[in-house]
């Protein structure tokens, strides 16, 4: 009689622990400076914020303007800036069926950091690598930092070789003590963005420059009136503000 060999009982896969919420990395310190660092101290986090202070973006344009980010970690900061209430997302009225990204109060709050960051790290683009993206409106941050002795308020656009973009002059007072830009927000019922993409529906005046202009501004090399007298920065227009600009 032969006997049957007794087939091994078929393994159950062990059960997967149900998995926990992911916690966000903190310092766990009692600072002001570690809690900001816990907002927005991971990678991407401010050139985001630097994006959206042009006003709302859809997702594939912050893609599109942010070289290098993964699509999944692009979504992550965005999510944890949604949770940090320095964000939102909302949908664009019919007939658009688009969301877009824009920032709060909160997250608006942000552009005196961002307008510092920019002018501290101006001497380090005295080289273009062979690598380094360029889009016109980040110069935007630096520029503006050099025009906030303006008096006229206006729509000024800026024209450059990388592109063109506008920016809302006169709207914020600049904070010069020891020679740094700084930027007092106007009130908290007119917050908004400080520049746009592209050229402007209506500006108040134009300015044609170079890139190395810009950087040149917004280093202190050169004052704007300077840079007008001696041809490198083109003013165009003939409002209140193209005059100013043009030192009249």
């Amino acid at each position: 009689m032969s006997r049957l060999r007794r087939m091994p009982r078929q393994q159950q896969p062990a059960a997967r622990p149900a998995a926990r919420p992911v916690r966000r990395r903190s310092y766990d310190q009692f600072d002001a400076t570690a809690r900001a660092l816990d907002s927005v101290g991971d990678r991407w986090t401010l050139l985001i914020v630097r994006e959206l202070l042009g006003g709302p973006r859809r997702y594939t344009d912050l893609h599109a303007d942010l070289p290098g980010v993964s699509t999944d970690v692009l979504a992550s900061r965005l999510k944890d800036m949604e949770q940090s209430g320095l964000a939102l997302r909302r949908k664009l009225p019919p007939p658009s069926a688009a969301s877009v990204y824009e920032l709060t109060e909160r997250g608006h709050g942000l552009l005196p950091v961002l307008a510092a960051l920019a002018e501290w790290g101006a001497p380090a683009l005295a080289e273009r690598r062979p690598t380094d993206a360029v889009r016109a409106h980040w110069f935007a941050l630096p520029l503006l930092g050099a025009l906030t002795g303006l008096t006229r308020e206006g729509v000024l656009e800026v024209r450059l070789d990388e592109g063109e973009f506008h920016l809302h002059v006169g709207l914020h007072v600049g904070l010069r003590a020891g020679g740094g830009a700084g930027f007092v927000l106007p009130g908290a019922e007119a917050y908004g963005a400080v520049y746009g993409y592209g050229p402007a529906d209506r500006p108040d005046a134009r300015i044609v420059l170079g890139a190395e202009v810009c950087l040149d501004l917004a280093q202190g090399g050169a004052t704007l009136t300077e840079a007008v007298k001696d041809g490198r920065v083109e003013v165009l227009g003939d409002g209140p503000l193209a005059a100013e600009l043009r030192g009249e």
